[in-house]
């Protein structure tokens, strides 16, 4: 059938294809640790019982009915209250926020507000689905590889040739795939590159625009904390766009509740894109939401259990792995620091299966770890990498239990190997 070239050229989702492996093993009744997609098992990590009651109690109020445009004015107000309040970021309600069925439909809306076709996107390699957003809009797209000993994030030095004549560049923090953050001083010396970049531009010239992705803010470890450009460089409040809201933080993925804000002419533009797409949280789960983020008791003692119970499955899985490191096997990982994902690198490319299938790239070596070791990764080249040893666990859909489980599976797997 003839379909439009933009149909016919788009790629397909290498996360949807493993999940599907995994889901017909599952149904053969294997017991595959799926550490594939970046979602959560509501029976082992709910949504908070406040807000569940909340939406409930939305719905038998009938709030059913369309949702203002940029979305329900006493959620955004919340937003507002909630983003002051835990990150020190003053954003106006009523012109600066903007809700949306997750914060998908955010990231799509800034790239179709700012972009033409052919303007210039910088972005991380890896990173979660930039390069798709790019091929829609008929971008220029830089994907700038990052280095492990830089945790895969980008420094200054690595974006610096790139930004002239760009007009954005898309940034993670903590990131996904790989569960890393920024430094304060590292994202601050991007800031300050971005905002000289502006500086010399003329006044006829689109600028360098930001659009920085927290929507993991909430989900750091330890002694790692997020930080973000405006805080950092408030000189550059009109240039970024922040992609933000609840799927994550409070595990609540297809609540469908995300919020963007910045600029108020910039984020008008986007309200009108948003409608366009249809694209609205419904409007229950928007008062419910509204009411949940305005309860500090209610969301600080959610987080402080979830937060505990996501790290006790990502320490499981890097100490595990650094278990195996420890005995000479080819594996490493970095530390857990944020998000819901370990970084690891299983360098067994290139080596031999028992029936002589040689695993020449890390989507072959990902499935025979599949099938002979039952735990699913996804691998680095999911997210606009060239092909290299890295992949990415994402502990939203295991206990830490089941992940424990497959450590020795994975160790007798790898011994197979010629």
């Amino acid at each position: 059938m003839k379909v439009s070239a933009l149909a016919q050229s788009l790629v397909g989702s290498e996360i949807i294809k493993i999940a599907g492996e995994v889901n017909e093993m599952k149904a053969k009744g294997i017991a595959v640790a799926n550490l594939t997609i970046g979602d959560f098992d509501p029976n082992l990590f709910p949504i908070p019982k406040v807000l569940e009651d909340n939406i409930v109690k939305a719905y038998a109020a009938h709030q059913t009915n369309y949702p203002p445009a940029d979305g329900v004015l006493s959620l955004r107000e919340s937003v507002a209250h909630f983003l002051n309040k835990r990150l020190g970021l003053a954003y106006d309600a009523k012109s600066e926020i903007l809700i949306s069925g997750g914060s998908r439909p955010l990231i799509y809306a800034t790239y179709l507000a700012l972009l033409d076709a052919g303007d210039t996107v910088i972005y991380p390699a890896p990173s979660w689905n930039n390069n798709h957003y790019v091929h829609l809009l008929g971008a220029n797209g830089i994907a700038v590889p990052t280095l492990p000993e830089n945790n895969f994030m980008p420094t200054g030095a690595d974006l610096k040739p790139f930004l002239k004549g760009a007009t954005l560049l898309a940034l993670c923090s903590p990131l996904n795939p790989t569960g890393t953050m920024f430094s304060a001083k590292d994202l601050k010396e991007i800031s300050e590159l971005v905002l000289k970049e502006n500086q010399s531009r003329g006044a006829n010239e689109k600028p360098l625009y930001i659009l920085y992705d927290q929507i993991y803010s909430q989900l750091t470890f330890g002694n790692h904390l997020h930080v973000d450009p405006v805080s950092l460089v408030p000189a550059l409040r009109d240039y970024t766009i922040f992609i933000d809201g609840s799927s994550k933080c409070f595990a609540a993925t297809g609540v469908r509740v995300g919020w963007g804000f910045g600029p108020a002419a910039i984020i008008s533009k986007m309200k009108a894109i948003v409608g366009h797409m249809g694209a609205w949280a419904p409007k229950a789960e928007q008062v419910a939401m509204g009411h949940f983020i305005d309860d500090e008791k209610a969301v600080d003692g959610f987080l402080n259990t979830f937060k505990a119970k996501v790290k006790t499955s990502l320490d499981s899985l890097y100490a595990g792995l650094i278990s195996l490191k420890n005995e000479g096997f080819a594996i490493d990982a970095i530390e857990p620091m944020g998000a819901i994902y370990l970084t690891i690198k299983i360098d067994y490319v290139g080596k031999t299966t028992s029936g002589g299938e040689v695993l020449d790239t890390p989507t072959k070596l990902n499935f025979y770890l599949i099938k002979e070791a039952n735990i699913a990764l996804v691998p680095f080249s999911a997210f606009g990498t060239e092909e290299m040893c890295w992949f990415r666990a994402s502990v939203g859909a295991c206990s830490a239990e089941e992940i424990e489980s497959k450590i020795p599976a994975l160790k007798q797997a790898l011994l197979s190997l010629k």
